[in-house]
């Protein structure tokens, strides 16, 4: 039997000599890359963290003792030694979470996937536990240093002093996020992992323990036991200390025996302590340790050998957003771009490589992002932030108040918005539309292909006095659906019958798909339909009123919330505009979605073309 068979439970590891634990460090590596290779799912984060959650489960007893993952997509190891062995359908229906579930354990605390959380939820659950004088409780954070860019993080920081918890927040330093690490502080860890002085000092303090047999704290200032002082290598033990919390580190993320005395002293000191972890992301695999481009931060599924996909991915919808950002920038030098510690997976990186002066990075910090690009457009710029469409969520209040209020002209790119599936329910990007219709001067389109997803953006970035947005899906591109005729700014996209249509099917964005095989097969049960869809959504298109005529039904198909979203706003012009036609409204229910893949979603929430047929003749009969 392996070592990893005989771990039932976080207390399997205790009695584990250091032997055992680097051969099971190993095991777990591996079923980690036969795993992940055959689902997808975020590798090189946890094969970064093998020896840290060992480390964590050894020194900390949860869950009495409360372990918060932040984003969470570094969980997997976390859940092997909590007995969740079974990877087979990782991040599909039916199978394990991508990220901390507190339906599969009772070791899982928080499930939001969002960066920069994890040091306010420990926060809380520290004061909660000193309020009820649980004073053996110890609550930790493990928090990454990219989502030390993230500003709630810092607030957390800023009031842990104050209370005097008993808090651990763990340091996982791997200068990267997705990819690497960027801003003032990112330079300052930098400077620890590549000062020689470290190196030196770190296998000096190594071989004190391993003589001495037992753990002491070092500082950089003076080295214990009259070592040569050295001066200036560790300014950031300083930056944290004047914050109130007491540092410990740099350790070797690596070094089980150096890790646990580390978290011990921490967990023993009783207040706020940080940890500061030296890791490397995807340890152990090759074709991930020499990544540059953090391909393998999340991956599809892969051949283990050589790390290579098995289905080169389609050309998709952000690819598209790639090239037209591009061929706009060489056409205007006022176009500047924005993102949040995602340049690549947003599409960014083509106009970073062409134009490096003319791209921002701001870390995991939406909020900053978005009234930074408020500046830009005062200052003359035209400042596009590329964001996942769920992260914007985030910055809402500066939308309202720092964007639209100023009528400042930045368009918002929405990368994965409505249902995307497998991250589960904190990575859907289905609320957007329902927030953000009621922004004052706002204007949203869904294109609902390559073409006008190509004319949203041009469209979009023409306007300078207003805030624009353009929302379009995870994944591969369908064929294009050409417009038979445009009724003001709405594309017919199927006529079915002779006269004016009975049932009048309006798609947004890639449900436009969907509305014209409803209308088929409305029109196969000798309905006359006409299937139509607009780019620009929101105010409400122009020709709306024309093109529902005096249709008996007329059905909405949006892949956002269904409570509050644009079908209804439709449907209330209509209605203010004194047409009183029947309406039925399919979109996304208003609660979160477990993980599946998009199209079973889609089918569960009644999404589907059949459903909504099936609906329509309901209310007709």
């Amino acid at each position: 039997m392996s070592v990893l068979e005989r771990i039932e439970s976080p207390r399997d590891l205790a009695d584990l000599s250091y032997e055992q634990l680097h051969a099971l460090a190993e095991e777990i590596r591996d079923v980690l890359v036969d795993s992940v290779s055959r689902t997808g799912g975020h590798l090189g984060p946890n094969l970064g963290v093998v020896e840290l959650t060992l480390a964590l489960h050894r020194v900390f007893e949860s869950p009495l003792d409360s372990i918060v993952f932040d984003t969470g997509h570094q969980s997997y190891v976390h859940k092997l030694v909590t007995g969740r062995k079974d990877f087979s359908e990782l991040r599909r229906r039916g199978g394990l979470s991508g990220y901390p579930s507190r339906a599969e354990s009772e070791h899982d605390i928080v499930e939001n996937s969002h960066a920069s959380t994890a040091v306010s939820w420990a926060s809380g659950i520290a004061r909660g536990h000193t309020l009820r004088d649980e004073r053996d409780r110890t609550a930790v954070a493990v928090i990454g240093d990219g989502a030390l860019t993230g500003g709630m993080a810092w607030e957390a920081l800023n009031s842990l002093a104050a209370g005097g918890d008993r808090i651990v927040v763990v340091v996982n330093d791997n200068g990267r996020s997705y990819a690497p690490t960027i801003g003032g502080l990112a330079r300052k860890l930098d400077g620890i992992r590549t000062d020689r002085r470290y190196e030196q000092f770190l296998g000096w303090g190594k071989r004190t323990f391993e003589n001495r047999g037992r753990f002491r704290s070092f500082t950089y200032n003076t080295v214990m036991h009259g070592k040569r002082a050295l001066k200036g290598l560790l300014t950031e033990q300083s930056m944290f200390e004047d914050l109130g919390l007491k540092y410990i580190g740099p350790i070797d993320g690596h070094d089980q025996r150096h890790l646990e005395q580390a978290l011990r002293q921490a967990r023993d000191f009783g207040g706020p302590v940080l940890v500061h972890v030296l890791t490397v992301k995807g340890r152990g695999y090759s074709p991930a340790e020499q990544d540059v481009a953090d391909r393998f931060h999340a991956v599809g599924r892969i051949h283990p050998e050589t790390g290579l996909p098995i289905e080169p991915s389609r050309f998709g919808w952000t690819k598209v957003f790639a090239d037209e950002m591009l061929k706009a920038g060489r056409e205007r030098d006022d176009l500047v771009a924005l993102t949040a510690a995602m340049l690549a997976p947003v599409g960014l990186q083509p106009f970073a490589d062409e134009f490096p002066d003319r791209v921002i990075d701001v870390g995991i910090a939406e909020q900053h992002a978005v009234t930074s690009a408020a500046g830009l457009a005062y200052a003359g710029l035209h400042p596009v932030f590329a964001v996942y469409a769920t992260f914007l969520n985030r910055a809402f209040d500066q939308v309202l108040m720092d964007v639209a209020l100023h009528r400042a002209g930045v368009t918002f790119m929405l990368d994965r918005a409505g249902v995307t599936g497998d991250d589960g329910a904190s990575h859907n990007g289905m609320w957007d539309m329902a927030l953000l219709r009621h922004v004052p001067g706002l204007r949203l389109a869904a294109p609902r292909d390559e073409p006008t997803l190509r004319s949203a953006f041009r469209d979009a970035i023409d306007v300078d006095d207003a805030p624009t947005v353009v929302r379009y899906p995870k994944g591969a591109l369908g064929e294009p659906l050409p417009s038979l005729r445009s009724v003001e700014d709405i594309d017919v996209l199927a006529e079915h019958g002779s006269g004016a249509p009975d049932v009048v099917v309006l798609g947004l964005g890639p449900m436009a798909a969907t509305a014209v095989e409803v209308a088929g097969k409305l029109a196969a049960d000798g309905r006359s339909v006409l299937a139509a869809s607009a780019t620009w959504v929101h105010p409400v298109p122009e020709g709306l009123l024309e093109i529902v005529g005096d249709a008996e039904l007329v059905v909405t198909i949006e892949d956002g919330l269904v409570d509050a979203g644009l079908g209804q706003s439709w449907e209330e012009f209509a209605r203010l505009a004194g047409r009183h036609t029947r309406w039925s409204h399919h979109g996304v229910p208003r609660e979160f979605l477990h993980h599946a893949s998009r199209a079973q979603i889609l089918e569960q929430v009644g999404l589907d073309a059949s459903a909504i047929a099936d609906t329509a003749q309901e209310l007709l009969a």
